[in-house]
């Protein structure tokens, strides 16, 4: 059966809405004992197993430019920058999620998850841009990332499974350290239609300083999208 999404929770004063263009998620295979180390309690890689023998973690660098960005509670402004979350796929205690390590951002606005809510944010300088006719392409330029992928034929996911779709492209919960506590918070989106690429140059500098990606690995997968709506249920609140 074709995953169709899940449901829309109803907006609320406090959300805040964006259309997200030229996205993509750029993964990598990671040494799940290695991945492990950098979770907190309670939290365990989601663990799969390659064809080429052997099984490990998983996780994206996910690039896109907000358009559009707005809380619902202030004035209409449009807000337009680059911005890249890294995350791994995660459980807590059996509850599917991705944990964010850091997200960047090339806007002001980023004081106000970063210094307001103790979220692992930082200002950088970004570059996105996609071409999605006949001759697909995504490219990334920002001050500790670079990326260039061209389109491909469909593929599925080494190691996923039928359940790809959703697992790769479809988290809705996220979890991240704050200053004291972890914090969490969820997203919605429609389900994605994906364009499927294959990355010609990809590095990203903080999955090496964590020690999970070598310095010239290639990805385990690349999808694009033109454009996608998303629903951000904040402020975070306490993971309990």
């Amino acid at each position: 059966m074709a995953f169709t999404g899940t449901p829309r929770p109803a907006l609320r004063w406090h959300h805040a809405e964006s259309e997200l263009d030229d996205f993509a998620i750029v993964s990598f295979r990671v040494p799940a004992e290695r991945l492990a180390a950098l979770l907190p309690p309670g939290f365990a890689p989601v663990r799969f197993d390659w064809a080429a023998g052997g099984s490990g973690g998983l996780v994206s660098a996910v690039g896109f430019r907000d358009r559009d960005f707005h809380f619902r509670f202030c004035p209409r402004v449009a807000i337009a920058c680059g911005q890249v979350n890294y995350r791994a796929y995660v459980t807590r205690d059996g509850e599917p999620g991705v944990w964010f390590f850091r997200t960047a951002l090339d806007h002001p606005l980023v004081a106000v998850p970063r210094h307001l809510w103790g979220m692992p944010w930082r200002r950088t300088r970004i570059r996105i841009s996609g071409d999605w006719g006949a001759e697909p392409r995504w490219e990334l330029d920002a001050d500790d990332a670079e990326c260039r992928a061209a389109g491909v034929a469909p593929y599925r996911p080494d190691g996923l499974g039928d359940g790809w779709l959703p697992l790769l492209t479809h988290p809705t919960t996220g979890w991240y350290q704050g200053r004291r506590s972890v914090g969490t918070y969820s997203v919605w989106h429609p389900v994605m239609e994906p364009v499927f690429l294959a990355a010609t140059h990809a590095r990203f500098r903080l999955f090496e300083e964590l020690g999970l990606v070598e310095p010239g690995q290639e990805p385990h997968s690349v999808l694009g999208q033109a454009s996608i709506h998303f629903d951000v249920h904040v402020p975070p609140r306490v993971s309990a």
